[in-house]
């Protein structure tokens, strides 16, 4: 019989990470879970937005390791053929945009998205804070919803 997700683990997060993950995802894992568990109110419920912060991580890192490997731009040649079809030489004809430069792009973005939500910034947690800590009339939002 199946735990029911509150149930495993108190209902926190597993230090441990989902075998699946690729290696720098798992890294990524211990230390997030490892803070938010100190420092946020999360829960298992929470696993997916976790996976799937670290997963954008390890995406980011590799994009950024291609980039620094290839450059941002890649110089574009035109081959040049003699009568017979045989290469005779390469006339450069400018730079494209390394593709990667896309996909580290929009794995910033998704970081700094999910990051947000699981308040892993300096900004989200202030607002977290501020959330809690006060209301209109000084009490407690929390308080006011039975928690």
């Amino acid at each position: 019989m199946k735990k029911a997700d509150k149930v495993v683990n108190d209902g926190s997060l597993s230090y441990r990470p989902p075998d699946y993950l690729g290696r720098q995802a798992k890294v990524t894992w211990r230390k997030v879970v490892g803070f938010l568990e100190d420092n946020s109110a999360v829960s298992r419920i929470d696993a997916n937005l976790v996976e799937m912060y670290c997963t954008q991580y390890e995406i980011y890192r590799n994009a950024y390791d291609h980039i620094k490997e290839n450059g941002e731009v890649q110089a574009i040649y035109k081959t040049l053929q003699d009568a017979m079809g045989e290469i005779v030489g390469k006339d450069f004809v400018g730079y494209k945009r390394n593709p990667m430069t896309q996909i580290y792009s929009d794995s910033v973005r998704s970081l700094t998205n999910i990051g947000s939500e699981l308040g892993l910034s300096p900004k989200s947690r202030a607002e977290l804070l501020d959330l809690v800590d006060t209301e209109d009339d000084g009490t407690d939002i929390l308080s006011d919803w039975g928690m």
